[in-house]
């Protein structure tokens, strides 16, 4: 790859060196980058942050259940294809009646079935030397979906569907290419032997520190610290979905509304705990052994 530079982050996220090292490998040989942790860890958001701060162009697979390498790679429009057909048989019989105005097909030709191949992310940043590619939550996918890309991430090409017409790109100039999982489900073993993994861990009290100032540079010390140890509190409570990082910078970005002073109140006494607790049972638990802290 072009960009092979070790990267440690950006103004709006920090990359530890275990991470940026498993990044580095995995552009330099051409290889995708697996990253699994809990939600909230950032792993959405290093591919995200890369891009922008690298000025490179991001492609974005969000996987669902329903996921198909189909849409993640390319389909033909089979729609599109008969209805220029029926167009070019009614130019056609125009024509033999001596009519000269044609209907339009946009310019796309059956005789080129590359006009009708709807190319989709990977497609797209398999075009397009040194891009960034994201394939997001992998785990929700069907389990036929990670093994259906075994082979062009051994290959490093696509096959058009229809048309045969081959994607293929050097390990030199491929995507860097970033796969996240929360673990819903166990990814096969031949699809993670192509991938480097890394697994990214809930940031400690000090790194947390880092992020949040990296978001609120100004945030007013009290209310940084008081903010934390209560965010780090209520991850020890055991509770059904522990907060995470992103829940922690929307409450503290809820709280920016408001003068310190009375920020301090509302934060010792749980007000917008709706931002940090997402399932009733947990702020009923909340609410009634940690009011205040």
């Amino acid at each position: 790859m072009a960009h092979t530079a070790m990267w440690t982050g950006s103004e709006k996220y920090i990359c530890d060196m275990e991470l940026a090292h498993s990044f580095h490998m995995s552009r330099v040989l051409g290889m995708p980058l697996l990253i699994e942790g809990e939600p909230g860890t950032g792993k959405t958001e290093l591919p995200l942050q890369y891009a922008k701060n690298q000025g490179l162009d991001l492609f974005v697979y969000p996987v669902g259940s329903k996921s198909t390498v189909e849409q993640f790679v390319a389909k033909f429009d089979h729609v599109k294809y008969l209805r220029d057909s029926q167009i070019e048989i009614l130019n056609a019989q125009r024509e033999e009646k001596g009519l000269d105005k044609k209907l339009s097909t946009g310019g796309r030709s059956t005789e080129n079935l590359n006009d009708y191949v709807l190319m989709g992310p990977a497609a797209k940043a398999f075009s397009k030397p040194h891009s960034v590619l994201l394939i997001d939550e992998i785990d929700k996918a069907p389990r036929e979906f990670p093994n259906d890309l075994l082979y062009a991430l051994s290959h490093r090409k696509f096959v058009m569907p229809e048309s045969g017409k081959v994607i293929e790109i050097s390990e030199k100039e491929m995507p860097a290419i970033v796969i996240t999982s929360n673990r819903e489900q166990e990814l096969p073993t031949a699809f993670k032997g192509r991938c480097i993994y890394h697994y990214i861990s809930f940031p400690q009290a000090d790194i947390m520190r880092e992020i949040v100032l990296k978001h609120f540079p100004t945030i007013d010390n009290q209310v940084l610290e008081k903010s934390i140890n209560i965010f780090y509190q209520l991850r020890q409570l055991g509770l059904e979905r522990a907060p995470s990082t992103r829940e922690l910078l929307n409450w503290l970005k809820y709280m920016t509304h408001f003068k310190p002073k009375e920020t301090m109140a509302k934060i010792e006494g749980l007000d917008g705990i709706g931002a940090l607790i997402k399932t009733q049972g947990d702020i009923y638990r909340v609410q009634n052994k940690l009011r205040k802290f």
